[in-house]
């Protein structure tokens, strides 16, 4: 992974996942609210498990990336069956793979124990919680080797690690809560958010540390250990070049912010236009019933008053 390839790449499954995710969510809970339960995953139009498999399939390349392809002699361990040092974040990179992997795997799993091999239009509502802790050790393992990371963590590329674990920790965090929650739409609301945003920061990174063009005033792309690593001149330069991680870190919240909930009104707008027609019905029809209840009561009143009166006048 620590190559510019090596971030877009994952960083664009990512991002296309969790925009999969934010589409959905949003237009479940615009057409039924009252009845919106979260499911962990979407089935797509023709191939229900589409989103399972590109998942299984990204991490397999990228797993096939980091052991095989990417070492210079396309094998991960020395002659005498150890791990060389320089391949420690290759090995670290693809437990993650792994990790996302599994939890592909179970959920379809899952799915086809639930539904007894008839396709429903979602995941089985009994195979949400285990399918979401499978999801949230993936998140927790990837949240881990990310901050036990053995690359460098005190320059540039260590900042921009350090942020990135915040947006990992917010998928997490909304992955466990949605357990016992499946039916708050800000929970998955969120989770999903976060998981663009993960995407997005990815390929932000693999551009920002490895295009020379874009690398911080009074730094430097340096080969060290068979990696490529931004190095700066001075502390201070150093300082700058943290702080304009953190600028970019800041402004991108701000956007992802503003377009998520952009694409919650636009989507709710017109998938729930119909629900709320239907609401408005609801409540007449509600009125119209109360109305007809009172009008009853007073006529029952009226009926019981006038034959009392007639039992006293006999």
């Amino acid at each position: 992974m620590g190559t510019l390839v090596g971030h877009v790449a994952p960083g664009f499954g990512f991002f296309v996942i969790g925009l999969w995710h934010l589409f959905n969510h949003i237009r479940l809970h615009a057409r039924a609210p009252n009845s919106y339960s979260s499911p962990p995953w979407f089935p797509a139009p023709r191939v229900r498990y589409l989103e399972l498999y590109l998942i299984m399939l990204g991490s397999s390349l990228s797993i096939a990336m980091e052991l095989f392809i990417g070492p210079d002699r396309h094998r991960p361990l020395d002659p005498d069956g150890t791990i060389p040092s320089n391949h420690l974040h290759n090995f670290e990179h693809s437990l993650i793979a792994v990790s996302f992997f599994v939890y592909a795997a179970f959920a379809i799993l899952f799915d086809r124990l639930a539904s007894g091999g008839r396709n429903k239009a979602l995941p089985g509502t009994t195979v949400f919680g285990p399918t979401q802790l499978v999801g949230a050790v993936a998140f927790g393992q990837q949240l881990l080797l990310f901050h036990l990371h053995s690359a460098d963590h005190m320059g540039v590329e260590g900042q921009y690690h350090l942020l990135l674990q915040l947006a990992i920790f917010v998928s997490l965090a909304t992955t466990l809560i949605g357990i016992p929650l499946p039916r708050s739409f800000l929970v998955s609301f969120v989770r999903s958010a976060s998981i663009v945003f993960q995407g997005i920061w990815l390929m932000v990174m693999g551009f920002m540390l490895w295009t020379p063009k874009l690398i911080p005033k009074d730094c430097f792309i340096n080969l060290e250990e068979g990696h490529l690593v931004v190095r700066c001149r001075s502390d201070e330069a150093l300082h700058r070049a943290k702080s304009l991680v953190n600028i970019e870190f800041s402004s991108f919240l701000v956007v992802i912010t503003v377009f998520s909930v952009s694409t919650y009104l636009v989507l709710t707008r017109i998938y729930g236009s119909s629900d709320r027609v239907q609401y408005r019905s609801i409540d007449r029809e509600s009125d119209d019933i109360e109305l007809s209840s009172t009008r009853f009561i007073h006529d029952v009143g009226k009926i019981s008053s006038h034959s009392g009166a007639r039992d006293m006048g006999r």
